[in-house]
């Protein structure tokens, strides 16, 4: 490539970012967007950043329709102004309850084990300004009770937190997978299939 096209490309490649801020301009900005990755769910709304949105791996392999789940997420808030997680609502289950403290978090239900609701209807979780929440971790626990179907790890289902402050965000939640090495069965045997092989065709 000679000096004068290298020159006019790396013009356009340096241009290329101006030129697509401008395009966007006066157009009315997201107040709130949401993306998945492998690990869980994301969604930013006002200063609140939500990540790795998911529930807890499923001890059985799969939730059971009516089963419960642990959902795990983590909140962080970069503004000045402290705000509130009020409630967590779906079509795909019947309620959000605070079940416990993240002391508890290995000890709470992800199998289909019924929870025990928090006396409080909302949830009313705190999310101070310039801080991180850690829901199902260190923080508190929050149980969807009753699932519409059953869910698999690798299986979706869109979420939708309300936040006093910030609003609603809708997010798309991933049903985890195994932390951990599973029970593997019984290798198969090859050479046992091939030896069956050479006794059938052998002729007598």
């Amino acid at each position: 490539m000679n000096r004068a096209l290298r020159a006019a490309v790396m013009g356009v490649l340096l241009l290329s970012p101006v030129a697509l801020s401008a395009c966007s301009a006066g157009q009315v900005a997201q107040t709130a967007e949401q993306n998945r990755d492998k690990v869980g769910g994301e969604a930013n709304i006002g200063a609140l950043a939500i990540r790795q949105a998911h529930l807890a791996y499923p001890v059985s392999g799969t939730y059971q329709e009516g089963a419960d789940a642990r959902l795990v997420v983590a909140i962080a808030n970069g503004g000045q102004t402290d705000d509130t997680l009020v409630s967590i609502t779906g079509e795909d289950f019947r309620s959000a309850e605070v079940t416990g403290t993240g002391a508890a978090a290995s000890s709470a239900p992800a199998s289909g084990a019924p929870a025990s609701p928090s006396a409080d209807a909302g949830l009313n979780i705190p999310i101070p300004a310039n801080s991180n929440v850690y829901i199902g971790g260190d923080g508190p626990l929050v149980t969807l009770s009753g699932l519409s179907q059953a869910y698999g790890p690798g299986q979706t289902m869109d979420v939708t937190m309300d936040f006093q402050r910030a609003g609603e965000v809708t997010v798309e939640v991933l049903v985890g997978v195994a932390t951990r090495d599973l029970p593997r069965g019984e290798p198969f045997d090859f050479s046992e299939q091939r030896a069956e092989g050479s006794d059938a065709g052998a002729v007598d």
